[in-house]
């Protein structure tokens, strides 16, 4: 236990350092004194677009069409020259105009790239073909996707749903099964449920919330609304037990059953993940959640506590009889 208290500490400090220096500073300039009617419509603009001039993107479609000329033009049907940009090129914001006559999109953006070149795309097509440059967007974008999110889903509960048969036929230990001596892994399924379920929450009930987040996302839980402040200590906590979990596994049990253990947990996780996730969004979430704490603290309390040490060489066991350990035999 002094172990895992000291790899926890650690770990903790090194978040907190992490933390404190991951700050993305706002997209449009610090303002003294009067402010004017263009720094007005700028920080207008961010507000209600959570990005602005100067903002970067990266190109994840396979390409994007840019207009070289002004939106004007392109709405008063005069001839214009157009130019592509190609998957992983970064572009920059440069200037956003809005055309309350274009009835397809009035709000459109002009953009830079790499080469110098600038062009204008309604803002529409433009945010569905990029990604903020930014590693926690791109990681937000790429799960987001619903043909990887179908696929995930499909492999995970198939790989899982094997996995834990072949583990509980191998009578190993797992999770809410046959535990090891430790809470930790209990208590990283139920965070990772109730992340999950919070996720699911935020994007029903706080939507433009979590599109700020996207388009400005941060690992300092006390600079967000508490809503996301919860999530994201929801992650630090996970990460946190995680270690936890590694450090007890190692010490309880051999390596070849340590990396079964370990497979069993992350498939259990997993399914948590896509279950929670997706019930949430229709309310059913929340009332599983609560079963599923009452569940997993019973099935801790029935199958992982062991009150009982060998005399001999001091292990612990579920019940009295003889040590898998040394052999002896404990009345």
């Amino acid at each position: 236990m002094m172990k895992t208290s000291k790899y926890t500490a650690l770990l903790l400090l090194m978040i907190t350092m992490l933390a404190s220096c991951y700050h993305r500073p706002h997209r449009y300039a610090n303002v003294t004194g009067e402010i004017t009617g263009v720094q007005t419509d700028t920080m207008s603009f961010y507000t209600l677009h959570h990005y602005t001039v100067n903002y970067n993107f990266i190109v994840r479609s396979n390409s994007l069409t840019l207009v070289a000329q002004q939106p004007e033009e392109v709405l008063s049907n005069m001839p214009t020259d157009s130019f592509t940009v190609r998957h992983g090129e970064h572009l920059v914001v440069a200037d956003y105009r809005t055309l309350p006559q274009d009835l397809a999109d009035s709000v459109w953006i002009q953009v830079a790239t790499a080469s110098r070149h600038f062009g204008w795309v309604h803002e529409g097509k433009l945010l569905r073909s990029v990604v903020p440059d930014d590693p926690i967007s791109e990681f937000i974008s790429t799960f987001s996707d619903t043909h990887l999110l179908i696929f995930l889903i499909v492999i995970c509960v198939i790989s899982a749903a094997y996995l834990i048969r072949k583990l509980k036929r191998m009578d190993v230990p797992i999770v809410h099964f046959r535990d090891i001596h430790s809470f930790y892994p209990t208590l990283l399924t139920l965070l990772v449920a109730s992340a999950a379920t919070l996720y699911a929450s935020i994007q029903t009930f706080a939507p433009d919330v979590w599109r700020h987040f996207y388009f400005n996302p941060t690992l300092n839980p006390l600079s967000v609304p508490p809503i996301l402040a919860l999530f994201l200590l929801l992650v630090w906590a996970m990460l946190i037990v995680g270690v936890a979990v590694l450090d007890d596994v190692r010490g309880q049990l051999a390596t070849g059953e340590a990396i079964l253990y370990l497979s069993g947990l992350a498939a259990v996780c997993a399914i948590d993940y896509i279950v929670f996730s997706i019930t949430s969004l229709y309310f059913i979430g929340y009332i599983l959640l609560v079963l599923y704490f009452i569940y997993a603290i019973r099935q801790y309390r029935t199958h992982s506590r062991m009150t009982y040490v060998c005399g001999k060489c001091g292990a612990l066991l579920r019940k009295k009889g003889e040590c898998p350990h040394c052999g002896a035999f404990n009345v």
